[in-house]
């Protein structure tokens, strides 16, 4: 018998994953009962749809792999799914976690999840003024708390109690805004980094996120997923702007993100120290990523360094991906979807690495477990 190439067995692998994730009998019945994501682009579902920023992802090609709309845009920022969609899909969540700010997120579907991610959102109320408009962590709790007093009204007091505390896990990915769009923007922060040291800067995004953590304990809250900062100096922007060669990144943003993502494993293990009935699973993207990105041949990827989907540089990585961009044809080859955000097939791997894996990269327990908890 001939034995599979990479690309072959990469292939074979999102084939797999995607009959185990629309397949998964066992994970129907036991299912997640709601899915409450909230963050930045990496797992906005549309949100930004309906702001007038200059942050938006509804326009094509994005979405182009996307099987629930046809491939038309949602608002990801991504070809297909991100890593929120297949999560919920494999823990059995009945529906994708409608966007807070859309129309249709009103009545029993909330009772599958809402998303209130949204894309150049941050910890940090100043992150991404960038864009005029965008939702921060402050407001995506504001927004939870009116969701939380839907729930009441569909299920009762106590029952909606049980449901949130027991069937629902809350996920949060954000960070990567506070440093690319904030501390490390060009000229419009060179004040604040005059004026702020990186322990200073780091110190009010933990202080502002263990307040925000908090509150949605208060409401209730009590399974927690929180992702810490991936490699941001590796994304193809960076790459780009600094002029770097492929397997170079760049040192300050990474050090940066190491020295917060520290921080954050201390804020996740005090919290579910002082947090009774609280488990807060502390993901660990910043590895999982650059695990892809060192060695995308052995996953299958052609390249972890140029966009799919882009313009500008050796890595396409200035000009965000929209409707006049050049566009890879091999889109499950490539690491990065556009100048920030990872592909669906990258997504597919760090899912089942979310869902199943070890210690290494998530932990106390995997989310297939904090489900079950």
């Amino acid at each position: 018998m001939a034995l599979l190439n990479s690309n072959d067995m990469l292939v074979l692998l999102i084939l797999l994953l995607n009959v185990s994730f629309y397949g998964n009998v066992d994970a129907q019945k036991n299912g997640l009962g709601a899915s409450f994501i909230f963050g930045d682009s990496l797992v906005d579902a549309g949100n930004n749809n309906y702001l007038s920023t200059l942050s938006k992802a509804n326009i094509p090609p994005n979405g182009i792999d996307f099987k629930a709309s046809g491939g038309n845009p949602t608002g990801r920022y991504t070809n297909g799914r991100t890593i929120g969609d297949l999560v919920g899909e494999e823990l059995g969540q009945p529906n994708y976690a409608v966007p807070f700010l859309a129309p249709n997120a009103t009545g029993k579907i909330i009772l599958s999840g809402v998303n209130y991610a949204s894309g150049g959102g941050g910890i940090l109320n100043a992150t991404g003024r960038i864009f005029v408009n965008r939702v921060g962590m402050d407001v995506q709790i504001d927004y939870f708390s009116i969701t939380r007093k839907q729930i009441d009204k569909l299920l009762g007091e106590s029952k909606a109690k049980e449901y949130i505390m027991k069937k629902s896990i809350f996920s949060i990915t954000v960070g990567a805004n506070d440093f690319l769009n904030n501390y490390l923007l060009p000229v419009l922060s060179i004040g604040a980094r005059i004026s702020q040291s990186p322990d200073s800067f780091i110190d009010d995004m933990i202080t502002h996120f263990r307040a925000q953590l908090t509150r949605l304990y208060q409401m209730d809250a009590r399974k927690f997923v929180i992702g810490n900062v991936g490699p941001i100096g590796c994304i193809p922007y960076q790459k780009t702007i600094n002029q770097l060669n492929e397997d170079e990144c760049v040192d300050l943003a990474n050090k940066l993100a190491l020295q917060y993502n520290a921080r954050l494993k201390d804020l996740v293990a005090e919290l579910n120290d002082n947090l009774p009935g609280a488990t807060f699973v502390l993901a660990n993207v910043y590895d999982l990523v650059l695990e892809l990105i060192k060695n995308f041949d052995k996953y299958g990827f052609t390249t972890a360094s140029r966009a799919c989907c882009g313009n500008g540089g050796q890595f396409a990585g200035i000009i965000p991906c929209g409707p006049t961009s050049s566009m890879c044809r091999d889109r499950y080859k490539h690491v990065f979807w556009d100048p920030y955000h990872p592909s669906e097939a990258a997504n597919l791997i760090l899912a089942k690495q979310l869902l199943d894996g070890d210690k290494r990269y998530i932990s106390p327990v995997n989310l297939r477990q904090l489900r079950d908890l």
